[in-house]
């Protein structure tokens, strides 16, 4: 396949993409579009739930794997649009349309990536994966794909980087917290105000500093996001609620960050969920030195991906720039996604992961 065609190529499919809002757990008419896309150039899809993947051909278990992953669903969008959301429409080299950026540019790139890839024999097996529920960290999304995979050596997670390499990315653990009192009349001295108990928590996390600090990431950061109490004026409120957003580095586990929590709060605390993990890759890894020696430049990622959910070796890089994702007027650069797809295949073609 001729890189300038698939460069086009790629564009025209986006636009098709853009035209069929694929909402987070609404994304059934664009998965059904991908799918048959693919499958009326030759290729032999599979699919569950939402999640459309293909298998390079001449898949060998005894080679090593790598996944080219992006995510088909998208943000609803926000007020503000001069430009129709599913209109896709062309300005001064600008995609505009819900999605462009986040994460359409990414998807279509690395899928004619892979094509071209697969053109020639390579000394690894590729899989490209197209997941659901991305936006919403949903359990019929990378989860619920990964359950229908080999075993994974490298995930290549296509997310606006402006083809920046991200080394590590923040995990996400949401906590609710019960601060407990016990209900009386405001005029007079009694009760036990649970508002006051839940202020010495909130002050202990404002000014929590965990010790390990990554170099990529910088420190865990908590943060008190949402608080709820009292029923009228009058009652001293015998319950105070409200929420931690935690960003883990790759130092901590969300685990180990909940047990600090609950060593130094007098709330009764509760996860959300441990699943969205912090991730990381060793400096020496071998797509890191191709990428160093041909001068991608490297960062630590605050933003979550579907990375928190890949329990292997994964990066992310893509086209697109991340401030431009959930934003009214969304756009993706023409010129990014032809300079993406080249980027990608300089990095992959030959890459040898021993």
């Amino acid at each position: 396949m001729d890189i300038k065609q698939a460069q086009e190529d790629a564009v025209l499919l986006l636009k098709s993409l853009v035209a069929i809002p694929s909402y987070s757990r609404e994304e059934g008419a664009a998965s059904d579009f991908l799918q048959r896309y693919i499958e009326a150039l030759g290729y032999a899809t599979g699919r569950k739930d939402n999640n459309i993947w293909i298998f390079g051909p001449a898949f060998d278990v005894e080679k090593p794997t790598i996944m080219l992953n992006a995510h088909i669903d998208t943000v609803k969008p926000t007020a503000g649009w001069n430009h129709d959301p599913h209109v896709p429409s062309e300005e001064d080299g600008r995609l505009y349309g819900l999605g462009t950026n986040d994460d359409g540019a990414s998807l279509v790139s690395l899928l004619y990536v892979f094509f071209m890839l697969t053109e020639k024999e390579q000394s690894y097996n590729l899989i490209f994966a197209a997941s659901a529920e991305e936006e919403v960290s949903g359990k019929a999304g990378m989860e619920s794909l990964l359950l229908e995979m080999p075993t994974i050596d490298l995930a290549i997670v296509g997310e606006p980087t402006n083809m920046r390499l991200a080394l590590a990315e923040k995990g996400l653990m949401v906590v609710d917290c019960t601060a407990v009192g016990k209900s009386g009349h405001a005029a007079r001295n009694e009760g036990e105000n649970a508002i006051y108990k839940a202020l010495d928590d909130i002050e202990w996390v404002k000014n929590a500093d965990l010790p390990k600090k990554s170099d990529l990431l910088g420190p865990v950061k908590m943060t008190v996001t949402m608080v709820h109490s009292g029923t009228q004026h009058n009652v001293i409120p015998d319950k105070c609620t409200f929420v931690i957003d935690v960003r883990s580095n790759e130092c901590y586990t969300n685990e180990e960050i909940f047990n600090v929590l609950e060593s130094h709060m007098q709330s009764e605390l509760q996860a959300r969920s441990f699943r969205l993990r912090s991730s990381g890759i060793d400096r020496n890894h071998p797509f890191v030195k191709r990428c160093v020696d041909m001068g991608v430049s490297t960062f630590g990622s605050p933003t979550l991906s579907d990375q928190a959910l890949m329990h292997f070796t994964s990066v992310k890089i893509g086209p697109g720039d991340s401030s431009r994702s959930h934003t009214a007027d969304e756009y993706i650069v023409l010129s990014e996604i032809e300079e993406a797809i080249v980027r990608y295949l300089n990095l992959l073609d030959g890459l040898k992961l021993d």
